[in-house]
């Protein structure tokens, strides 16, 4: 009896062993789509994760049901789903480092009174990871994991900039440019006129180009090689914070971004 107990068991450790050796694989998969940064063909995935065609596409239609994962429109490649990004958002909401990025910003707010944001650009939208609000009675509602259009927003101009030039122009030429005041940038000349001037300037601003009365400035956040990452800005009403006076914080919105850069080490 013993003896069958003992088969059982080493049974179960091989299958349980099985099936964890299975499970990393799978979550191999999801770290590939979001590891590639563009979307993903099943090809590519296969070169990456090792997996044989057979298991991995039935691991990325398990994965596509459950909403982790979405085909680009041509049906050829791979980006991570909404369920997924939903996922990203709140353990930056809830871990060390976020805790750290959101004093940063807290202090920032503390000091120049206003609203402030912290935020990356993903599929060509602008995504709040993080606001802390300033305590005035008229506010924007826009929580974290908020998207917005880069081309009217002070961040995604400045997130548009500095990204390498290939980049940049297949992002400008696919948005839409829907224009919400009479501020905002609709024409791509004009809008890669404004970026040339952002690359030289080393910040970014939205005079009221996405909401009439409220004006920002954004600067960049670096990675340790210098690259751009993600941007800090504030936001104010125009009739409080004009945009020259805004424009002053500039250096104190920089050195709160340096300070998120060592969260990213």
């Amino acid at each position: 009896m013993s003896n069958v107990i003992a088969v059982l068991t080493d049974n179960a450790r091989r299958e349980a062993a099985l099936e964890n050796s299975s499970s990393l694989k799978a979550f191999g998969v999801l770290e590939a789509v979001v590891g590639a940064r563009v979307p993903v063909t099943l090809a590519e995935l296969m070169l990456v994760t090792g997996m044989p065609k057979p298991s991995l596409h039935r691991t990325l239609a398990l994965f596509e049901e459950a909403g982790l994962i979405s085909r680009e429109p041509t049906g050829r490649a791979y980006i991570p789903g909404l369920r997924l990004t939903r996922f990203g958002f709140e353990v930056l909401q809830h871990d060390a480092v976020a805790a750290v990025r959101r004093t940063v910003l807290r202090k920032l707010v503390a000091d120049l009174g206003e609203t402030c944001n912290f935020s990356i650009l993903r599929r060509g939208e602008l995504v709040y990871l993080d606001r802390v609000e300033a305590d005035w009675p008229l506010r924007l509602h826009l929580p974290i994991g908020t998207t917005l259009p880069p081309h009217c927003t002070a961040s995604g101009k400045l997130l548009l900039a500095f990204k390498p030039d290939a980049e940049r122009s297949a992002l400008i030429e696919a948005m839409p440019l829907q224009r919400f005041t009479d501020r905002t940038i609709t024409d791509r000349q004009l809008l890669a006129a404004e970026i040339d001037r952002i690359v030289a300037n080393g910040y970014s601003v939205d005079n009221e180009e996405y909401v009439v009365g409220v004006a920002c400035v954004a600067v960049p956040v670096r990675e340790a090689d210098g690259t751009v990452a993600a941007a800090v800005a504030i936001h104010a009403a125009t009739a409080r914070l004009p945009l020259p006076r805004a424009l002053e914080f500039v250096p104190r919105l920089n050195t709160a971004a340096a300070a998120i850069a060592q969260t990213f080490v």
